[in-house]
């Protein structure tokens, strides 16, 4: 073959350090559009980003030409930084090492970014640390309690 085809949409999840409820409501709309020229920069198409105070979903296109933890790594260094810079309240502002990233099925886009964008209704009724391990069943991924949380 003489392309290179791909087509992976990516759920994104990871949480301020400690899951500390840290970011303000008034700074997200900027925030979002800041991790999306991240996402621009790497070649990928944003679909979806939400943050909750304590933890951000970013629904994406990854770049065929990219690797998901070269993405992870720009958008939470590059956000991190910037968060530092823009907002003196959050100088101290740090993102747990870790993440999950979970594919999502080109049927199932739609849905999924509405689920992104309904995060505010959603945690009214469950955790930020019930509905990670949720996700993590959901797509069988064997974790250890004791390493995934930061």
């Amino acid at each position: 073959m003489a392309q290179s085809l791909a087509k992976v949409y990516l759920h994104l999840i990871f949480s301020t350090k400690d899951r500390v409820k840290v970011l303000p409501d008034d700074i997200r709309p900027a925030l979002h559009d800041y991790m999306g020229g991240v996402l621009r920069e790497a070649d990928c198409s944003s679909v979806e980003i939400n943050t909750e105070p304590d933890h951000a979903h970013v629904l994406f296109l990854l770049s065929r030409t990219t690797t998901i933890s070269n993405v992870v790594r720009d958008l939470k260094k590059g956000s991190t930084n910037w968060l530092r810079a823009q907002y003196t309240q959050l100088r101290d502002f740090y993102w747990q090492h870790g993440y999950g990233a979970f594919s999502v099925s080109s049927s199932n886009v739609d849905a999924v970014s509405e689920y992104i964008r309904n995060q505010r209704e959603h945690h009214q009724k469950q955790s930020f640390q019930d509905e990670f391990r949720a996700f993590l069943k959901r797509h069988d991924v064997e974790f250890d309690e004791r390493y995934v949380w930061d």
